[in-house]
C-alpha cells in the first residue's frame, strides 16, 4: 500500500466559533445571472426587524450541488426519522410567537 494522501482530498478546517453554527429559521434566495444569493435569517418573537444572519453567495452549478446534497439527505433523514411535516403558509406567519405567549414590553 501507499502512503500517499488521495490528491483529491481536500483538508478543512472548522475553527471553534463557526463549529457553534448560526441558527436561522428563514432563508431568502435571490439570483442574478451568474450567482444565487442566499440569505440565512432569524426571525425572534416580539422582535420587529429581523436579521440576516448570514449570506452565502454561490454559482448557479454548485447552487444545483446544493440542492442535491440537500435532497439526498432530506431522503436519508426521512428515512430514519419518517416524512417532515410541511406547513401549509408560504410564508412567515406573524407575529412569531413560537407557540408560546406574545412577547410584551
Amino acid at each position: 500500500m501507499s502512503d500517499q494522501k488521495n490528491p483529491n482530498q481536500i483538508s478543512i478546517e472548522l475553527s471553534d466559533e463557526v463549529a457553534q453554527g448560526i441558527y436561522s429559521n428563514l432563508a431568502v434566495i435571490t439570483h442574478s445571472s451568474s450567482e444565487f444569493v442566499i440569505d440565512f435569517i432569524r426571525l425572534m418573537p416580539g422582535v420587529p426587524k429581523a436579521q440576516v444572519k448570514s449570506r452565502i453567495i454561490l454559482t448557479p452549478e454548485h447552487t444545483k450541488r446544493l440542492v442535491a446534497a440537500l435532497q439526498d439527505n432530506i431522503s436519508k433523514f426521512e428515512a430514519v426519522h419518517g416524512v417532515i411535516k410541511e406547513t401549509k403558509e408560504t410564508g412567515p406567519v406573524m407575529p412569531i410567537t413560537f407557540g408560546g405567549p406574545a412577547a410584551q414590553a
